[in-house]
């Protein structure tokens, strides 16, 4: 069966406005940032900062909530093939413990940002919170529905985490880690009662805490 068309969406709807009216203010390399993997008991916060290459008439590119697996990954592949500037910021569970779950969001999207060389000279930011850069930007509440740069951003974020929980699945299988990717899923819930949290749980999120109680259960030596 042939390959669906990728939907496209013209220059005149939301999704292109913010960069076109903010190159027309003089910024060049506008770029969209976002990030994933708030919500899980498990893995890192990934985030992720795309320049969308100048002149476009049409993106294929929607808010990555909204899309298959397959079409994300579709999508992810043709960001590089048109040429976009893409930077990634990863933040682990450690240092999520350690600082909590806003501010390793806020490092990852700072690291992505920082990846990109050239660096961006306005921010599209997806959500309440600035990325703490000296560099000009805008929050934007559900962003990734409403600009093609941040859409792009959750793309890619959210390929590359859901490939990360799909190789941390093979160390540690009995979570099913390629299926609920870390999201605290009856699944994940019941994985975490009975054998305790593993080396990738973040142990400041309650639904680990109470896990991480000694019970007399199958309980994996981690």
């Amino acid at each position: 069966m042939a390959a669906q068309p990728l939907p496209l969406f013209t220059a005149e709807s939301d999704l292109l406005a913010w960069e076109r009216r903010l190159r027309r203010q003089g910024f060049r390399r506008v770029a969209g940032v976002d990030e994933v993997g708030r919500g899980p008991l498990a893995g890192p916060v990934v985030a992720a900062c795309v320049v969308l290459p100048p002149g476009l008439d049409r993106v294929p590119f929607d808010d990555s909530k909204k899309l298959s697996p397959g079409r994300r990954q579709e999508l992810a592949d043709e960001l590089r093939r048109m040429g976009a500037a893409v930077g990634v910021g990863v933040v682990d569970h450690a240092v999520i413990d350690e600082i909590n779950i806003l501010q390793a969001s806020l490092l990852a999207m700072r690291r992505a940002v920082e990846a990109l060389d050239p660096p961006p000279d306005f921010l599209l930011v997806d959500g309440r919170h600035q990325v703490p850069l000296a560099i000009a930007q805008e929050a934007l509440v559900k962003g990734d529905g409403r600009v093609a740069a941040i859409a792009a951003a959750s793309i890619v974020a959210k390929v590359t985490r859901d490939r990360m929980m799909e190789e941390f699945h093979q160390t540690y299988p009995a979570y099913n880690f390629h299926r609920n990717k870390g999201y605290p899923t009856r699944e994940h819930r019941q994985a975490l009662r009975r054998h305790g949290p593993c080396p990738i749980h973040r142990r400041s999120f309650k639904g680990v805490c109470d896990a991480a109680r000694p019970q007399p259960d199958d309980r994996l030596p981690w």
